[in-house]
């Protein structure tokens, strides 16, 4: 369905370097990483909004450059901000937008607008976040796509709305024929929707892959204060050690049966994974500071 071969690509002043995933037909893929990461600079390479240095993309089999125009005619698309005419009424808005997709379905775009409880009344700008973000996904699913690109669907919305959205996506891939690239800070979503993960830092690819061999493939431990000795230090990803206890994540797993019952072992979440790779990075630049 998608695949990107080392892609490297240079945007404003970030750089996105050597990424590669694959998303086969019929899965979600979670696009996870902190602001600046590269989520949006991939998906806008992706989408051919914004070009690539090196490296492939494909989708459907196609090059995502020759073929644009027929690509995209397949490519369910949410933006994270509305795209729209904001003087224009959601019903005019609509009557532009079914022009460029000539399998646009207006049975199923009637009954999401239903679904969403949409007023077609109101003006796009009158519409709150929650029902902007609907409409969106209305419109990105109304003309039967293979594959949808979301790119922060639920950020800012409310829970109820959140789960309208996974729960139509999880409808949507039932088939086995349709494949879900979804972009969000809210890691809650990706566990409860999500069968890949692709992370990125700094526009850097941490791993893509099955999500379950994600959160399996670390440990948080946790123990008393100062149990963990320098040397040992290296062997976490990020860590934290104060007057109440020490906490890191390791993937180590030697280091764990060594430390016993010393420490308490858990699976991490998906959010505490990306959390002390962040807290890493900034240990590494302390480091690095001091010895300046």
């Amino acid at each position: 369905m998608l695949k990107v071969k080392n892609l490297n690509a240079k945007y404003s002043k970030f750089r996105l370097n050597d990424i590669s995933l694959e998303l086969p037909r019929g899965y979600v893929m979670g696009l996870i990483g902190e602001n600046g990461a590269g989520k949006t600079t991939l998906i806008k390479l992706i989408m051919d909004l914004i070009r690539r240095e090196s490296g492939e993309i494909e989708i459907f089999g196609l090059d995502n450059i020759k073929n644009g125009p027929e690509i995209r005619e397949k490519i369910g698309f949410v933006y994270d901000e509305t795209p729209f005419y904001l003087n224009l009424k959601v019903k005019e808005m609509t009557s532009i937008i079914k022009r460029f997709y000539p399998d646009w379905n207006d049975e199923k775009y009637n009954y999401l607008i239903d679904l969403f409880n949409i007023d077609e009344s109101k003006k796009i700008k009158e519409l709150s976040r929650g029902m902007s973000s609907k409409y969106m996904v209305a419109t990105a699913l109304s003309h039967n796509p293979d594959l949808i690109i979301l790119d922060e669907p639920t950020s800012g919305i409310d829970p109820g709305s959140r789960t309208e959205i996974l729960d139509l996506l999880r409808e949507e891939i039932e088939d086995g024929n349709k494949s879900v690239l979804f972009s969000t800070h809210i890691t809650t979503d990706l566990e409860k929707i999500a069968d890949f993960i692709t992370y990125l830092q700094n526009g850097e690819m941490i791993y893509t892959g099955i999500k379950d061999d994600f959160i399996d493939r670390y440990r948080l431990i946790k123990c008393e204060p100062n149990k963990i000795d320098d040397k040992k230090l290296k062997d976490f990803i990020g860590y934290k050690n104060t007057d109440y206890g020490f906490e890191g994540l390791t993937e180590n797993m030697d280091l764990i049966q060594n430390l016993g019952k010393e420490a308490i072992i858990e699976n991490p979440s998906i959010e505490e994974i990306m959390s002390y790779y962040k807290r890493g990075e900034r240990i590494e630049k302390s480091k690095k500071s001091d010895l300046c």
